[in-house]
């Protein structure tokens, strides 16, 4: 294919995506079935958000267009290790390897297959003659290069194994807001997705909110009640119930609404159902520090990722600041 037919494709598996094929409803329902988290709502946001964001065409083209060595080189096979944390997490990378011409081998997590799996049946369908270009594998071997995604203690082992090839290893990262006490009504419930969707299971998510001492959390803590819903989950209450508990027997300091547990902490990672604060003297350093924080993927606030944009990540959004298609392009 051509950067022209790649585009017509991609907007065709858009034009899909956004469909009320019975097919894909199934498909929902069985990731629904496999995996609790991902909700119906959860996927649906999902989808919507690859629809908008990367499965534009006048997006795609400007996109690839920054790319001109673009499938002008002899193709090479990649590695892609996926993670599994929120629905279809890994179809950017593999949205990559697409469009670079180069043969994907694809290790989806058992968290997050059965969506993927479908989107790449639907492209062979269409378009037969590609459809070995990405290949579901369980063993990445005889790849020319990698790129991997886990946590802190995988990416050791990806390091170990894949460090005599070209390659991209991701590990544990979440993201923070810096609040100031001034924001709105409507920035505070736009936080309030960032912290929420998908459970807070992304690396989009915020976990951790840096204030200004003095800060008043009780408008925080009104806008997350928007998320009241989710204590309907199973999976999400017992969290809570859990979260609690610990807070409860360690007699540790904490806010909630009934339904998000706030507690101090140094930490920029969380766990379900807690989102963590600390306050901050000077906004300009703290900003400062964050941003040089390896375990820092998104800086939500004024003058950064605008409230309620964290988990609308664009095309140029390369997960850990590294230039994904500038990697494929020069293999």
């Amino acid at each position: 294919m051509n950067n022209t037919e790649k585009v017509a494709a991609l907007v065709r598996l858009r034009q899909y995506l956004t469909s009320d094929e019975p097919a894909l409803q199934n498909v929902k329902e069985q990731a629904f079935q496999a995996n609790g988290w991902f909700t119906p709502a959860s996927i649906d946001m999902a989808i919507q958000n690859i629809c908008q964001y990367f499965l534009d065409e006048a997006l795609l083209s400007r996109w690839m267009e920054a790319y001109p060595l673009l499938g002008t080189k002899t193709p090479r096979t990649v590695g892609i290790v996926a993670a599994g944390n929120i629905p279809l997490v890994s179809f950017h990378d593999w949205l990559c390897g697409f469009v670079s011409g180069h043969q994907v081998k694809l290790k989806l997590s058992s968290k997050d297959s059965v969506l993927m799996t479908h989107v790449l049946e639907k492209i062979a369908e269409w378009y037969p003659a590609y459809a070995t270009q990405t290949l579901p594998s369980e063993m990445l071997k005889d790849c020319d290069a990698y790129i991997a995604t886990g946590s802190n203690n995988s990416a050791r082992y990806f390091e170990y194994y894949f460090s005599k090839f070209p390659h991209i290893i991701r590990r544990n990262r979440t993201s923070a807001a810096l609040l100031t006490g001034r924001e709105t009504e409507a920035e505070l419930q736009a936080l309030a997705d960032d912290v929420m969707l998908y459970f807070g299971l992304g690396c989009r998510n915020v976990t951790k909110v840096f204030v200004p001492l003095g800060y008043d959390f009780s408008p925080l803590l009104k806008a997350l009640e928007k998320y009241d819903h989710l204590m309907d989950h199973h999976k999400y209450k017992n969290n809570y119930d859990y979260n609690l508990a610990l807070l409860l027997l360690n007699n540790s300091a904490y806010l909630t609404n009934g339904s998000v547990l706030l507690q101090e902490s140094t930490s920029l990672f969380s766990p379900i159902s807690v989102l963590h604060y600390g306050y901050y003297e000077d906004a300009t350093v703290q900003a400062a520090s964050l941003l040089a924080d390896e375990d820092l993927q998104c800086l939500v606030g004024h003058d950064f990722t605008p409230f309620g944009q964290a988990q609308q990540p664009s095309l140029t959004d390369y997960a850990d600041g590294v230039d994904t298609l500038a990697f494929l392009e020069k293999l």
